[in-house]
């Protein structure tokens, strides 16, 4: 059976693997980058795309999604999740383990391989550290990863006993494990709704203090620094987990971290302002300006690695409560590559550019999870995702392709979206249209 070719003609070609940023043509044939040249004359079959006026960039990657599949499938589910990743220009996709059951031992890590063989973007399991994320004792780390895990996290379910996470922590660099911490710490958040300040105070609704993120990541940094190993902070939220982060990197420690675009474009004030809306409830809070703009600094200057979404489906009458009863989260796939787009565009930071945005939406969260793409060079996967810098885009909930609606962008209209998503070579969506894998 011949192989398909495609050949993408006259885009702008942003690969920030290998520094590249200019028009070119990319050749693929089957599943496979063949060719990345100035000009190429492709065979009377290829199939072409024409990129002229649009970014080509290797295929987006989030590193931080729920799938809520399996046991919460009306939230979401494999299928709608990867249908959402695809409309939104993700071509990968990494699973958290707080599914129910809990993804903590080989068989759940294989349903998930299983059930996204056809699924629109790839999918990444990503286990449990403890069994059924109690926090109580280690899951099989060792047994997951040779099942396909990628990583490896507490997930939303902080591990407050320190010699359990310690000894994970030991475990996990001896066979060369990346462990993703949610950080948190418990007793100091318990009963919090949102961030801890002027505006909590205000409303009337129990605070998070930064403290709560800030003590945990300042206990795991130290276990780190003792045990080795690689350790990734999810959705930083704060000016001292950024600074904290920031020193330790410059003392050698293996330590990466992500931020979520919520965290980058709002803050708590968006409580206040959307009249107590619980689609801006989600932990970690929405901080402080203060909090926001240290979390564009460390972006810009390599403190935090990579953006995600931190996909956290919800039905609708889980939401339809009051402030203090809804559950926490946020839905990003569809809304992340958008809303990023129309801040770059902007120009309200002067700092934030193309080649930025998709290393940090591409090239490091494939480098950190240690999986294939995040780059267009030859013989990579041909896994691409184009991009209409000027296509005008209006966040609609309603035209999803998740199961879920909750989020406080609704109606916000915008600056750029994805054209194209292409997964092994495959279009699985197009102008908004998606297709098989």
């Amino acid at each position: 059976m011949s192989k398909i070719i495609k050949c993408i003609t006259g885009g702008r070609v942003i690969d920030p693997s290998c520094n590249l940023d200019k028009n070119a043509d990319i050749l693929i044939e089957g599943d496979k980058i063949t060719a990345l040249e100035e000009k190429i004359t492709p065979p009377e079959s290829a199939e072409i795309i024409d990129a002229s006026g649009y970014a080509v960039v290797p295929g987006l990657i989030d590193m931080h999604v729920h799938l809520r599949d399996p046991g919460q499938e009306y939230k979401e589910d494999i299928n709608s999740g990867t249908r959402a990743a695809a409309a939104g220009g993700f071509t990968a996709v990494a699973a958290m383990a707080n599914t129910d059951p809990v993804c903590d031992n080989p068989s759940n890590v294989r349903y998930v391989i299983e059930q996204a063989a056809k699924a629109h973007s790839r999918v990444y399991p990503i286990g449990a550290l403890s069994k059924g994320l109690e926090g109580k004792e280690m899951a099989e780390i060792g047994r997951m990863k040779k099942a396909g895990a990628v990583a490896f996290s507490d997930d939303g379910c902080p591990i407050m006993d320190s010699q359990l996470m310690y000894h994970i922590l030991q475990y996990a660099s001896g066979i060369d494990a990346l462990v993703i911490v949610h950080e948190e710490e418990k007793y100091l958040s318990r009963g919090g709704m949102m961030h801890e300040g002027a505006v909590s105070s205000l409303l009337g609704l129990r605070g998070i203090p930064a403290a709560s993120e800030e003590a945990m990541i300042a206990r795991d940094l130290l276990l780190l620094k003792t045990t080795g190993g690689r350790m990734h902070i999810a959705h930083l939220s704060t000016a001292g987990s950024v600074e904290q982060v920031r020193r330790a990197k410059a003392e050698g420690l293996q330590v990466t971290a992500e931020v979520t675009p919520h965290h980058l474009l709002l803050t708590d004030r968006a409580v206040k302002n959307s009249g107590y809306n619980t689609n801006t409830k989600v932990n970690p809070p929405l901080r402080s300006e203060h909090d926001r703009q240290s979390l564009w600094e460390g972006l810009f200057d390599g403190t935090i690695d990579a953006i995600a979404s931190d996909h956290a489906p919800h039905h609708p009458d889980d939401k339809d409560l009051e402030y203090d009863f809804a559950p926490f989260g946020i839905a990003g796939l569809e809304t992340t590559l958008p809303l990023l787009l129309d801040e770059l565009i902007s120009g309200r930071n002067k700092k934030f550019n193309m080649p930025l945005l998709i290393e940090k939406l591409s090239t490091a969260p494939a480098r950190i999870l240690g999986v294939p793409g995040g780059t267009l060079q030859i013989g990579s996967p041909a896994d691409l995702t184009l991009i209409d810098l000027q296509k005008d885009f209006i966040v609609k909930p309603d035209h999803w392709q998740s199961k879920s609606r909750n989020t406080p962008f609704s109606g916000r209209q915008l600056k750029g979206a994805a054209l194209y998503t292409i997964v092994d070579g495959i279009v699985t969506m197009k102008e908004g249209v998606l297709s098989d894998r």
